[in-house]
């Protein structure tokens, strides 16, 4: 049984005069689901998420957030109350005290007094920024306005999150209490549409990732992506590799596409399927094996061949 999907794009294009910055991109999100946007800098990614923000309007194609469609008028208000957006400016108000920018966005979203008060002091806490919550945002750091924006960007405790790097600025602590907070929205079955260069960050709390060029190249999971590259491996290591082992691996079918003193690996289809025939072969022929682990291209391998053409 498929998941209800959360956001619907359909050929989905945005021009600029005659410059096309999103190119007929169609993507389907689940709810619940955390979904990464890859690409370089001008592939379309921050133009993508503010077309189905709803802050500007697309050229061509279509785009649903839940029931609502980007460009039916009646339905923007509805897809701003129930998506939360942090852009690459963090737009903050600096004469403000951290306190009073997100009681601003909570009154704006008409949250009640007490739910105001708790979202504030909930978010606050959990970015770590409680203790300068009286402080203004013109005197924060990069990182501290960073986490503040986040916050801004939750104070409604929307369906629908946008993150445009949300770990921009952020010092190595920082970007792992980001991170967690990520993983821990995630568990609250919230979607998170999630724009960055990172691809350890995409590999570390993406379910699936997509891969921007102005068009879109490619979407998948991080491990599928990966393995679409060179397929399945599996290294084998063992205390010593000699001509029986190798020619015991050949004489069942399977090639030996590296081999080192000391390991061999295996190109597979399955390994969950495949290892233990292998295993046995090399046990045969007088292997002893000391551990096996399946290897695979990165996540950043993927992203240079499919966008730079390395």
């Amino acid at each position: 049984m498929s998941k209800p999907s959360m956001i619907n794009a359909e050929n989905l294009t945005k021009r600029f005069g005659d410059y096309t910055a999103v190119d007929s991109v169609t993507l389907h999100v689940d709810k619940g689901e955390v979904f990464g946007f890859l690409g370089p800098n001008g592939a379309g990614k921050t133009t993508t998420v503010r077309m189905l923000a709803c802050l500007v309007s697309k050229s061509s194609g279509s785009a649903t957030i839940g029931d609502y469609e980007i460009a039916n008028r009646e339905d923007q208000p509805r897809i701003r109350m129930m998506t939360g957006l942090l852009t690459e400016n963090v737009g903050l108000y600096e004469e403000l005290s951290a306190y009073d920018n997100l009681d601003f966005y909570g009154r704006y979203y008409k949250l009640g007094e007490q739910r105001r008060k708790e979202r504030i002091e909930y978010l606050l806490k959990l970015l770590e920024l409680w203790d300068r919550k009286d402080a203004a945002a013109g005197t924060f750091s990069k990182g501290m306005k960073q986490k503040l924006a986040i916050a801004r960007a939750l104070i409604h405790d929307p369906e629908v999150l946008f993150l445009d790097e949300p770990t921009a600025n952020l010092d190595p602590e920082a970007s792992k209490t980001v991170r967690d907070f990520i993983l821990e929205l995630k568990k609250e079955k919230r979607t998170i549409f999630l724009n960055t260069h990172l691809l350890d960050e995409a590999e570390r709390v993406c379910d699936r990732v997509a891969i921007l060029k102005t068009k879109l190249v490619t979407t998948g999971s991080p491990q599928d992506l990966r393995r679409s590259l060179t397929g399945r491996k599996v290294k084998i290591q063992l205390q010593r590799v000699d001509e029986a082992v190798i020619s015991s691996v050949g004489e069942i079918g399977y090639q030996i596409v590296e081999s080192t003193p000391d390991s061999i690996v295996v190109s597979l289809k399955d390994p969950e399927e495949e290892n233990p025939a292998i295993l046995r072969a090399v046990q045969k022929a007088g292997g002893n094996v000391v551990f096996v682990t399946e290897v695979g291209s990165s996540l950043e391998d993927v992203y240079l061949k499919l966008v730079r053409g390395e």
